[in-house]
């Protein structure tokens, strides 16, 4: 059985469980209670009404969160001729074709997003069983699989992110650091949840959002009500 130490203990007394707080109440109360030696993450979790083995029901897409996520993000870029050149300038930490896919098939996964241009899938599918699980696989649903480099590069390093319904319905998603403060964290958090909203497939039926959780690295979640984010966001 998991035993939780002193200060998440008392962390936890400081929220009404059975509370569902609005944005800018629980993004206080979570820095609030943030008690760790270190600039924490905060991240949301969403409960979806969704079944995600129908593929018209996946939820998945990317957005671009107004104030970054605070963590420097190291991109590779599978690219060739002009367009290596294209992505080293974009400002891409690691950039080739072959001898990344090598590379990775040696065990090597030191960066955060892979990008690629069209004509490198074939060849980058070929280790699709170790970039899928991790969610490294780049896609063009998510804007990772572009001629344009430029944009997609740049975007990533200003704090684009990916996300996608796990199996029970869940979306996780990072929205900043404790240090950006309430009003940098309710814009990111904002921009995220209007997101998830407006990709509810139309075979979804029933609630849509059915809880959502704010949390820090060591804090306690806190529930944010629903209700609430349905008839605030736009």
């Amino acid at each position: 059985m998991r035993r939780h130490g002193k200060k998440y203990v008392a962390a936890t007394k400081q929220i009404d469980p059975n509370k569902g707080y609005d944005l800018t109440e629980a993004l206080k109360c979570a820095l609030g209670m943030s008690y760790a030696g270190f600039d924490e993450n905060v991240d949301v979790a969403v409960r979806l009404g969704v079944d995600p083995r129908h593929a018209d029901q996946m939820v998945r897409g990317s957005v671009m969160l107004p104030n970054g996520t605070g963590k420097e993000v190291k991109v590779l870029v599978f690219a060739k001729g002009e367009k290596e050149k294209e992505a080293q300038e974009a400002g891409a930490d690691f950039v080739g074709n072959d001898d990344l896919l090598e590379k990775i098939k040696g065990g090597w996964l030191g960066f955060d997003k892979a990008v690629a241009t069209p004509d490198m899938m074939s060849a980058v599918g070929r280790i699709g069983k170790i970039l899928g699980p991790r969610g490294l696989m780049p896609n063009a649903k998510t804007g990772t699989v572009t001629f344009d480099l430029t944009r997609a590069v740049g975007d990533l390093k200003a704090g684009k992110i990916d996300f996608r319904v796990e199996r029970a319905g869940i979306v996780h998603a990072p929205v900043g650091k404790v240090s950006f403060g309430v009003d940098k964290l309710s814009e990111n958090l904002t921009s995220f949840l209007e997101t998830i909203v407006r990709l509810k497939p139309a075979s979804s039926k029933g609630t849509y959002l059915r809880s959502i959780f704010l949390s820090t690295t060591m804090g306690p979640g806190i529930k944010i009500d629903p209700a609430y984010v349905k008839t605030t966001l736009k």
